[in-house]
């Protein structure tokens, strides 16, 4: 630890039994000093041109200034070489970088430089001059914090001319102090993601370490041990290969510097736009980045000489890790139970899983554009997202083979297949699908019909139709018997020529009992 200066009242006394001939043995009995520091104290004035009696009104002050202060009478013969603080300061940001690495150095270029306590005390009351923000140390490209700020901005609707409260999103690095903010209509975790992406595309990488605070968007629970980050969240920095620390529960300081600029942005970017009308995001947005850019690449820290965009290509632009090439996107998590018809609801539209997970409770994750279903990690289903329409997407893959053989069989291809064997089993199939109470209830007796080609060929189930038609039969079972008892084969009968013929569904005919 550096030693504490003799008070000012300690050196009016040597001086003044020195003038009285007193050995510095003597003296350092006298005032409990060490002899090293009499003759030290001893020189300094000899130095400064001082001698006993002090000048009439000199201060405590003006003495130690005369004694210490560089530049001072003493300067000439006492005086060291200074290190360059503010060089200094932004090493100590960097890795692996100490105060005695660097005193090291400054008395290898320095021999007769400060002593490392000296040196220490000299950088300690420089460190203190500086602002509050400039005193906590942050190791380059390690840590971002990010808050949203109290204050927020009034829009106006162009078209209703209503007014809305934009919320101001905050970002900062912990080194460089490397500020970034950005209006969202909400706080919700959709904006709150975006804002992020936002930042980490103006600082043009991605540090070690996200910094929020314990709001619900970040942490599901609080805690100091061990908080629950948000699922969603964690993705995102794992995207950009980071890592959540939430600040502790009710402990401001520990994001203390992304407080600061907070302060920076309400008091330096929205003070001045506190007289504009803006009519939307964009709008503000872009007066937001003219007023950023003037406080991270032109105005520099009063002290440090540099503006917040030299520091930052300074310090964390090396320790800073690459972008993805895709940016992240949006994704939500949500839990859904499958339905004993292996879909799942997705906002009012029903997507398939394999039919092996009916009834089980899987994980639904949703983008803007895809759905993607989870089950213990692994991913079991994917389909493109669809609006909500109470319909069902379903892919054959997660049906079952009993489910799977009527998948690709509509009313539709059903109408074309009769077609296709001919036109009464076409006129057939209508009328059965015409004369049931619902289309879909003669689905199945037509789909009979129609596959009754693969052991009878189309030309017989056609004969057997014609048959059907003429007889006045409606059924599966009738075209069937047909053509399991050859009737299909025999030759038609002419119908007698003394009157018109009865058409009517229940009436058979006579060629119905040959």
């Amino acid at each position: 630890m550096p030693a504490e200066r003799v008070p000012m009242r300690s050196v009016r006394e040597i001086l003044r039994l020195r003038a009285e001939g007193l050995s510095d043995r003597a003296i350092a009995r006298s005032t409990r000093l060490a002899r090293s520091t009499v003759s030290d104290y001893a020189g300094r004035a000899v130095a400064a041109g001082l001698s006993w009696p002090l000048p009439e009104g000199l201060t405590d002050t003006a003495l130690e200034a005369l004694l210490f202060v560089r530049g001072g009478p003493a300067a000439g013969a006492w005086r060291k070489p200074e290190a360059d603080w503010p060089s200094l300061h932004r090493e100590l940001r960097r890795p692996g970088v100490t105060l005695q690495l660097l005193w090291e150095e400054y008395r290898s270029a320095h021999p007769d430089g400060y002593g490392y306590s000296r040196y220490c005390e000299l950088y300690r009351a420089w460190e203190g001059r500086l602002s509050p923000t400039m005193r906590q140390l942050h190791v380059a490209g390690e840590r971002m914090f990010v808050d949203y700020a109290g204050q927020t901005v009034e829009l106006i609707d162009g078209r209703s001319r209503e007014t809305r409260q934009a919320q101001i999103f905050v970002a900062v690095m912990g080194a460089s102090s490397f500020s970034y903010a950005q209006a969202t209509w909400t706080q919700g975790l959709a904006d709150w993601l975006a804002a992020h992406v936002g930042a980490l595309e103006a600082i043009g990488g991605s540090p070690k370490l996200l910094v929020p605070d314990n709001a619900k968007v970040a942490v599901i629970k609080a805690s100091l041990y061990d908080p629950q980050v948000n699922r969603t969240y964690c993705e995102m920095a794992a995207h950009y290969d980071m890592a959540v620390l939430p600040a502790r529960p009710r402990k401001p300081k520990d994001k203390a510097k992304v407080e600061a600029a907070i302060l920076i942005v309400e008091r330096w970017l929205l003070g001045r736009l506190r007289n504009h009308n803006f009519y939307g995001l964009a709008e503000l947005n872009h007066a937001i980045r003219d007023l950023l850019h003037h406080l991270n690449e032109i105005r520099p820290f009063r002290r440090l000489g540099v503006t917040r965009r030299q520091l930052l290509e300074e310090l964390d632009r090396p320790f800073l890790k690459s972008l993805p090439v895709e940016p992240y996107i949006f994704a939500e998590w949500r839990a859904r139970r499958v339905g004993v018809d292996y879909h799942v609801d997705v906002d009012g539209h029903f997507y398939s899983v394999p039919y092996r997970f009916a009834r089980e409770q899987l994980e639904v994750r949703l983008t803007a554009r895809t759905v993607e279903v989870f089950s213990k990690g692994e991913r079991i289903a994917a389909h493109m997202r669809i609006s909500s329409n109470g319909k069902h997407t379903t892919q054959p893959d997660h049906m079952p083979s009993s489910h799977r053989r009527y998948a690709d069989w509509t009313i539709e291809r059903i109408r074309r297949e009769a077609a296709g064997i001919g036109p009464s089993t076409a006129l057939l199939c209508d009328l059965i699908l015409e004369h049931r109470p619902h289309p879909e209830q003669g689905f199945r007796a037509c789909l009979g019909i129609v596959r009754l080609t693969r052991p009878f060929g189309p030309d017989r189930v056609e004969a057997a139709a014609t048959r059907a038609l003429e007889i006045g039969a409606r059924t599966y079972g009738s075209v069937k018997s047909i053509l399991d008892n050859n009737l299909d084969r025999q030759t038609a009968h002419r119908r007698a020529a003394d009157g018109p013929a009865i058409l009517h569904p229940n009436i058979r005919g006579s060629r119905y009992y040959n």
